[in-house]
């Protein structure tokens, strides 16, 4: 699920646009103090920023550069100003679009859904998550495990998957709840609790054993280490 980061400081565009986004699948969330815009970068570690020119504090221009100093993300302007010398800026600045207000959230998404594609496309079709002697290829979703495939429900690839990212380390069972429905508040605690128990027990089936460990209190950890 792709991350994107909106920093717009007009809270009735930035809200509409994290619906229509959440909408579309993707894990958005927007800025609300716009001082501590690096530190929500850094936080999310999104995959790709909705920035506005005009805000509180610094400019867009501004947290363009400091983003580019430590990230190549790209980088979508969301901007009233139409003249070409701030669209230009925009671009020098590390910019990858530039979009005029008011927008179509049409555009907004076929824009965002292209750049993603060229920039992440190549790495997730060639990218294999490896754990435990467990192969998921990320782009077709599939779990080997000594050659042979293990079929997954979406719930059961989406932990897999955080959790193999995460391997060796505690997942809160917030952390997987929001993951998987975008949310940790009105879901039934216990239906995160089935799928991780139907998930060890297909494990269990081919062969691999409490591979998934849970920590009481804390959430849960994949071993990168085969339990025979």
């Amino acid at each position: 699920m792709y991350k994107i980061l909106i920093v717009e400081d007009d809270l009735t565009i930035a809200s509409l646009v994290n619906e229509n986004l959440k909408k579309w699948g993707f894990a958005s969330d927007y800025v609300r103090d716009f001082n501590q815009v690096m530190a929500e970068f850094t936080k999310m570690q999104p995959h790709l920023v909705l920035l506005d020119i005009s805000l509180p504090f610094f400019n867009g221009f501004y947290w363009c550069s400091e983003i580019r100093k430590l990230s190549k993300v790209p980088i979508i302007f969301l901007s009233s100003h139409t003249e070409n010398l701030d669209i230009v800026m925009a671009m020098n600045m590390g910019g990858d679009d530039y979009i005029t207000k008011p927008f179509s959230m049409d555009v907004v998404i076929v824009k965002l859904q292209a750049i993603l594609r060229r920039t992440y496309t190549y790495y997730m079709e060639n990218q294999n998550l490896e754990a435990g002697g467990m192969i998921l290829n990320i782009s077709d979703t599939t779990l080997t495990f000594e050659n042979t495939n293990i079929e997954l429900t979406k719930n059961e690839y989406k932990i897999i998957k955080l959790l193999m990212e995460r391997k060796n380390t505690v997942v809160s069972r917030e952390d997987i709840m929001t993951y998987l429905w975008d949310s940790d508040s009105f879901i039934d605690d216990n239906t995160l609790t089935v799928n991780i128990n139907r998930l060890r027990k297909k494990l269990e089936e081919h062969g691999i054993r409490d591979i998934i460990q849970t920590k009481k209190g804390m959430g849960y950890l994949l071993h990168d280490e085969r339990v025979f």
